[in-house]
């Protein structure tokens, strides 16, 4: 076993990227009550935006106040979620969670939460994070609300006139 410096040394530890580490580590927990507090903000804006903007149409699932803060989980009434998506290519959220993408059935989870197929197959899942600014989710919001409008004629009208 040759290995580094001729089988003399197994190797050097990176002592500056342990310190980097451990300084970024520290930056970050000094910043997480801010940034949660930040991103429940964001979140909360988001579904505001578009309960106004969807009226009577968007149902939360979960807890309103027991959720973590940067995730936003919603149904949209009358609509597929992975219909709204495919309309808004520019927003990036998902129907279910990442080890189910692609399978477009109800949520297990939102299943056993005890909400009907129908309303589980309308849920979009949406994550905040650390850069998210309250303009990108305006933004959001009117493209979402623009593509369940549309979503939603094309659901009403089969043959697409």
């Amino acid at each position: 076993m040759e290995g580094q410096e001729h089988g003399r040394h197994a190797g050097t530890e990176n002592v500056a990227l342990m310190v980097a580490l451990g300084a970024a580590s520290r930056m970050a927990a000094d910043s997480l009550p801010q940034s949660a507090s930040e991103l429940r903000d964001l979140r909360d804006r988001l579904h505001q935006r578009l309960a106004d903007l969807l009226a009577d149409r968007v149902s939360l699932n979960g807890h309103p106040e027991h959720r973590l803060p940067g995730t936003l989980n919603i149904s949209m009434n009358t609509t597929r979620g992975a219909d709204v998506l495919a309309a808004t290519p520019g927003i990036a959220a998902a129907t279910g969670s990442a080890c189910h993408e692609g399978v477009d059935e109800p949520s297990p989870v939102l299943s056993a939460m005890g909400q009907p197929p129908e309303r589980a197959l309308a849920a979009l899942r949406f994550s905040l994070g650390r850069w998210t600014t309250a303009i990108e989710i305006d933004e959001a919001a009117r493209q979402i609300a623009a593509s369940v409008a549309v979503s939603s004629r094309a659901a009403s009208d089969p043959s697409g006139l």
